[in-house]
C-alpha cells in the first residue's frame, strides 16, 4: 500500500474540489480503489486542508493525478469569478477554451475526460442521453462507437442501466482469414478488439475482466443475439452496415423493457457480398419519420483521429464522385 498527499489552498477550494456532500472524492475513492483522508495543513496559521490518498501504488498515482487536475481546474474558476457551477470530477484545462461539467461524458480511470469535440458528436451524444433507440452514421475516426460505450459506462456506473451488451456481426473486411484456431473466445476476439480497446481506455483492463467476467459487460457476435430479451441493458450495435436487413431487424426486437440502444456505422464500408442489402441502408428508410428514434450524420469534418484520415476520406469521397 501507498499514501500521497495534496494540499489545498483553502476552505473555499476545498468546497469546490469535493462537490456537494463531497460526492467528487467519494466517486474518486470508489473509481480508483483508493481511500481519502482530509486533514488540516500542518503548517502554523494555515488555513489549507491536506489529502492524503492510500491504496495500491498506481491507483493512487491515477487518483493524484485526478486531483491535481480538478485543483487546477478549480483555481482556473476561482481567477475568473465564475462560481455558479461545482466542478465535477474532471475539467481538463484547455488554453483559449472554459468548459462546463455538462461537457463530460465521462472520466476515464487515468483522469481523461471523454467529451464531444464537434457539433456533431454534441448532438450525438445529447440524442443519446433523449432518446432510446438512436442510429450513427458516418465515416472511420468520427467518434461514433467510442462516445457510445462512454455514454454506456457512465449509464451503467450512475444506476441507469445494470449492464451493458455491445455485439457486431462477424464480417471479413476483404480478406479471408480462414478457420482460426482456439475456443469460442479465441475465435471472435479480433473480430470484437475494437469495442475491448474502448473498455481498456475507460475503466482499465482489471475492472474490464472482472466486469465481463460477472457478465455485467457482455460483448458477443450478432449471431448469438438471436432468442434474447434484453431488459435494463445498454446495447450497442457496432459496423452495423454489414448486418443483413433480417439480422438488423432481429437485433432491433431485442430491445426489452428500460433499455437502450446505439446502432454504428459507416455504410462507405460494406463487406457484404455484394448481391445482399445493407441492413444498416435499408433501416434508415424503415424507420424514417418513427417518434422515438434519433438518426445522427456524421462527416468527414467529424474526424477525430489522425489529420490525414480526415484527407484520405475526402479524396475518396471525391473519387466516388466523379466516377
Amino acid at each position: 500500500m501507498a499514501t500521497k498527499r495534496i494540499v489545498l489552498q483553502d476552505q473555499e477550494e476545498a468546497v469546490l474540489l469535493f462537490g456537494p456532500q463531497d460526492k467528487n472524492l467519494k466517486e474518486l475513492e470508489r473509481r480508483f480503489g483508493v481511500q481519502i483522508f482530509v486533514r488540516p495543513s500542518n503548517t502554523d496559521n494555515s488555513t489549507g486542508l491536506t489529502l492524503a490518498v492510500r491504496g495500491r501504488p498506481k491507483s493512487v498515482e491515477q487518483a493524484l493525478s485526478t486531483l491535481s487536475e480538478m485543483k487546477r481546474n478549480v483555481r482556473s474558476v476561482r481567477q475568473q469569478q465564475n462560481m455558479a457551477h461545482s466542478v465535477d470530477v474532471p475539467l481538463p484545462g484547455v488554453p483559449g477554451k472554459k468548459y462546463s461539467s455538462s461537457d463530460v461524458v465521462y472520466v476515464t480511470v487515468t483522469g481523461r475526460a471523454i467529451r464531444p469535440q464537434t457539433v456533431h458528436q454534441k448532438s450525438y451524444v445529447e440524442e443519446i442521453m433523449k432518446n432510446d433507440l438512436v442510429f450513427s452514421v458516418g465515416p472511420a475516426g468520427t467518434g461514433k462507437t467510442y462516445l457510445s460505450v462512454a455514454c454506456a459506462v457512465a449509464a451503467l456506473e450512475t444506476g441507469k442501466v445494470s449492464r451493458i451488451v455491445l455485439t457486431r456481426p462477424v464480417v471479413e473486411a476483404g480478406e479471408k482469414l480462414g478457420f482460426l484456431p482456439g475456443d469460442f473466445y479465441e475465435k471472435v476476439h479480433p473480430y470484437l478488439k475494437p469495442l475491448y480497446d474502448a473498455f481498456y481506455s475507460m475503466v482499465g483492463p482489471d475492472k474490464f475482466r472482472l466486469l465481463r467476467d460477472e457478465e455485467t459487460i457482455e460483448i458477443i457476435p450478432l449471431a448469438y443475439m438471436r432468442g434474447r430479451t434484453l431488459d435494463d441493458a445498454f446495447v450497442i450495435l457496432d459496423e452495423a452496415q454489414n448486418t443483413t436487413p433480417e439480422q438488423m431487424k432481429m437485433f432491433l426486437t431485442r430491445m426489452g423493457h428500460g433499455s437502450r440502444m446505439v446502432i454504428t456505422g459507416d455504410v462507405t464500408q460494406i463487406d457484404l457480398d455484394k448481391k445482399t442489402q445493407s441492413g444498416l441502408v435499408q433501416i434508415v428508410e424503415v424507420l424514417k419519420g418513427v417518434e422515438g428514434i434519433s438518426f445522427v450524420w456524421f462527416s468527414a469534418e467529424d474526424v477525430v483521429r489522425h489529420g490525414l484520415v480526415k484527407k484520405i476520406i475526402r479524396a475518396y469521397e471525391l473519387w466516388d464522385n466523379n466516377k
